[in-house]
């Protein structure tokens, strides 16, 4: 016997947990499935931006977070200086940011899920999807020492990472002309893991060598501090391990830690940044998050934007099903288009320059003695600024994203 759904959600992160709780309280059936039991690691920075606070905020979250770290904003390191930047004042979100281990976030956010009505279903592989006429119907899922079993929906959602199992089953690769970096953290035990900013380093050293990339320190509150960095994928010969732990001691300067106080084995991630698998709405299926490319390529911020782009998929699909058109899923590439796509051209095209050393070096020389300056790239980095009117430097930031085309 076959189950019937209104919506399958595959993937149960951020993106997923947000696709499934929107859904959910808008009234739909729906099941969400999840290849891991929870709660799990992942790999991740563990930060969130005001941006991430407020797609909390949209999850009915407000609660749950109020004894997490909270940090006020950024604190930039280059060109041999440091520099507060508090989080920019944005209309309809929150002046702080939070910190929690992923472990728990991703927790919390599938629970909520649940809570909401979803029905959801975790150690569950998908074995592929279920096509009529050319669109996917459903898919083939099976439970470890069980049979396979199908089911069926009215609308499928691909949360499944970025790997996306789904996308690959479809042949919807990502675009190999758009960005990929690749990131690396480990937690170290320090007592200032209560600092109230989150630390970026936009010059990694090794000794007297500049690497490519970025770095950052992100307190978490429990005695340890997550450390990591991003780095463009351009190569397959970097060991990003040892990149890690050659970098790490330059940070562990400001904060008090040693390779020795080291928690836990360093993990990696890709970061499918800049909308890389695109159309996000490919056979029916709604792509969100890290599944459809989704990362900010100024910062390598992704649970924000997995969580927006999953409210915006259910919102899509809710309005499928309140009307009975499902013409009217290709609002949601629209709709991610209008919100992203010129500003992720442009990160894409800062991507790819900053990816030479010797022009993040040039950047840092030239913009950290010059608070005015980095101010405007912090909105222009953080996806921060008000999108019609604002201050000066909201204009500026308006004016340069209206240069680039929406693709």
């Amino acid at each position: 016997m076959t189950d019937s759904y209104d919506a399958l959600v595959v993937g149960g992160g951020p993106g997923g947990a947000s696709t499934a709780y929107h859904l959910a309280t808008g009234g739909a059936r729906v099941l969400l499935v999840e290849k891991a039991a929870f709660p799990r690691e992942k790999t991740c920075g563990d930060g969130l931006t005001p941006r991430g606070t407020a797609a909390l905020d949209a999850m009915g979250l407000t609660e749950a977070y109020a004894d997490w770290p909270r940090n006020v904003g950024l604190r930039c390191h280059g060109g041999g200086r440091s520099l507060e930047l508090p989080w920019p004042e944005v209309t309809g979100e929150p002046s702080f940011g939070l910190t929690q281990p992923r472990i728990d976030l991703d927790h919390l956010l599938i629970r909520q899920a649940e809570k909401a009505g979803a029905i959801v279903m975790t150690e569950t592989d998908v074995l592929g999807p279920r096509i009529d006429d050319g669109v996917v119907v459903g898919a083939e899922l099976q439970r470890e020492g069980e049979d396979p079993f199908d089911v069926r929906a009215s609308y499928v959602i691909a949360a499944d990472g970025a790997s996306s199992r789904i996308g690959q089953a479809l042949g919807h690769t990502r675009d190999p002309r758009r960005p990929v970096a690749v990131a690396i953290r480990g937690y170290y035990r320090t007592e200032r893991d209560e600092d109230p900013w989150l630390d970026s380093y936009l010059e990694l050293w090794k000794g007297d060598e500049q690497l490519g990339g970025y770095g950052w320190v992100f307190p978490i509150g429990d005695g340890t501090v997550n450390v990591g960095l991003g780095v463009l994928n351009t190569t397959g010969s970097i060991n990003y391990k040892q990149m890690l732990a050659d970098w790490a001691p330059t940070a562990g300067q400001d904060w008090g830690f040693t390779g020795d106080d080291l928690v836990a084995k360093p993990r990696s991630n890709p970061l499918p940044m800049g909308a890389n698998r695109h159309p996000p709405l490919y056979r029916g299926v709604l792509f969100v998050g890290d599944a459809a490319g989704m990362i900010n390529p100024f910062n390598g911020e992704g649970i924000s934007y997995a969580m927006e782009t999953g409210q915006m998929a259910a919102e899509t699909v809710l309005s499928a099903m309140q009307t009975g058109d499902r013409s009217r899923l290709a609002k949601y590439p629209a709709a991610l288009t209008e919100r992203y796509g010129s500003y992720y051209t442009l990160g894409r095209i800062f991507v790819k320059l900053i990816g030479d050393p010797r022009v993040m070096k040039f950047c840092t020389t030239f913009g950290m003695p010059r608070p005015r300056v980095m101010k405007l790239v912090l909105k222009l980095l953080g996806n921060m600024y008000e999108p019609v009117g604002g201050t000066t430097s909201d204009r500026v930031v308006q004016a340069l994203t209206a240069m680039a085309p929406a693709r």
